[in-house]
């Protein structure tokens, strides 16, 4: 169980922040991130590099063999690059593509949560033997945030950059991917195809008819990152989105959250099983939020409108079928 942070006089907000309060208030003393820590999360980051390469490298295989990576040969293969190491520098354009767009996520928190002096870890990978080497990345919050405009900027901050990064990797991958006569089809796994790639289909490749473009691994990376983005974005829970709803509207968050979690069921029964996975982890982690210190504050025009464009990034990454098998 952790200690509660030590709370100590401090100018870290000023009357500009909240006029309703001194220039002098409490706030939560920051705490320091330990050397070993960061020995961790960097240590995380590298085996990952290496699960994502591996990875890659089946990607890379696939896409040469005019064919989308299935789970036929899946473990066989993916472990053929540790026996084999010049394997991995296939896998190279699809890991850094990843793990950049991760990265940039989780690095948008961690430099929101600095900006508004938020205690956070450094950003932690999770290395996974999965098709895409990977279960994501996380940092976590290690103390209350003050008000609105800061669990705001904070949840927003990490969907937003890792999109801006995703977008125009997905766009060039899209330039120099192949057209098939049956595009993914003749593989045993089928990508679902969020909303933006079609667009950026439409306008970069016209003349591909739809499910006719296999993508090149590094799109497939920047597919897995708007995935990410999607999900994150869910408005419930404290997912990213369910911050930001919070930050909106906190009388409807978990209301929102529990209708979030009632309609993933349908989805999964229909589309995608998967969504039964994150329909139980919505109700596992519970749909209360956190409480802020100021819960008054207003959040201000500026950012209502900003709550919008992640409205537009989640419709424009969901998917109701991510996989097909």
């Amino acid at each position: 169980m952790q200690d509660e942070p030590e709370l100590i006089p401090t100018e870290l907000v000023g009357p500009e922040q909240a006029p309703w309060m001194p220039a002098r208030q409490l706030v939560w003393a920051p705490e320091p991130r330990s050397i070993r820590s960061l020995i961790v999360a960097i240590g995380l980051f590298i085996v990952t590099a290496f699960s994502t390469l591996a990875a890659g490298a089946q990607f890379a295989d696939a896409y040469a063999s005019n064919m989308s990576p299935g789970f036929d040969r899946f473990f066989a293969d993916y472990f053929r690059p540790f026996a084999e190491p010049r394997l991995f520098l296939s896998g190279i354009p699809f890991a850094v593509t990843l793990l950049g767009i991760l990265l940039a996520h989780e690095l948008g928190h961690f430099f929101a949560c600095r900006h508004y002096h938020i205690g956070a870890t450094y950003p932690y990978f999770i290395p996974a033997p999965t098709l895409i080497g990977t279960l994501g990345a996380f940092i976590r919050i290690r103390s209350p945030i003050f008000n609105r405009r800061a669990l705001f900027d904070m949840a927003l901050a990490g969907p937003l950059v890792g999109f801006l990064i995703a977008v125009p990797a997905l766009a060039m991958a899209i330039l120099f991917s192949k057209v098939m006569p049956v595009g993914d089809a003749s593989s045993s796994l089928m990508f679902g195809q969020p909303l933006i790639e079609r667009l950026l289909e439409l306008a970069l490749r016209p003349s591909a008819s739809p499910g006719h473009l296999l993508l090149h691994p590094v799109g497939r990376a920047a597919w897995v990152g708007i995935f990410a983005t999607a999900l994150n974005l869910l408005p419930a829970g404290q997912l990213d989105g369910g911050h930001i709803l919070y930050a909106v509207a906190s009388e409807r968050h978990r209301r929102a959250s529990f209708a979030v979690a009632i309609l993933l069921v349908p989805l999964a029964v229909k589309f995608w099983a998967g969504w039964f996975v994150w329909a139980v982890l919505l109700v596992a982690i519970g749909f209360r939020h956190p409480p802020l210190i100021d819960r008054w504050e207003a959040l201000g025009q500026t950012r209502r409108i900003l709550s919008g464009v992640a409205l537009a990034i989640f419709i424009l990454c969901f998917m109701p079928a991510p996989f097909v098998v």
